[in-house]
């Protein structure tokens, strides 16, 4: 547990050791924050979701970053909430953007699809 503040907060475009999938490696990747600062604060913890380029195969629930300059990203992206994933804020490698007000939209309520309820 932590009781430093976090230098990131929710809706930041950052760069982490992203993990595949499909095996153990990982990369290097854009992801957006998700976390509350009460949960980053209390735990050291976020929840990202992955952003990959939108020239990569589409998958449901894909939302397209619509103001790349806002975000930092330098190609047409999508964010992928169909991958999510923990990671200690300390492993942020940088922050580069923040998502824009509408994409945000769009990435909560498509991450309500993939949630049980």
């Amino acid at each position: 547990m932590t009781s430093s503040p976090s230098k990131f907060k929710p809706w930041d475009v950052v760069v982490v050791p992203f993990p595949y999938s499909d095996h153990p490696d990982e990369k290097v990747r854009p992801a957006v924050v998700l976390s509350s600062p009460k949960h980053i604060k209390a735990t050291g913890v976020c929840y990202l979701a992955m952003i990959t380029s939108a020239r990569n195969p589409s998958w449901e629930g894909d939302v397209l970053v619509t103001n790349l300059r806002a975000t930092g990203l330098p190609v047409p992206s999508v964010v992928r909430p169909a991958k999510v994933m923990s990671l200690n804020t300390s492993r942020i490698v940088r922050r580069i953007g923040s998502l824009p007000k509408a994409d945000r939209e769009n990435v909560i309520s498509t991450m309500q699809l993939f949630l049980a309820s």
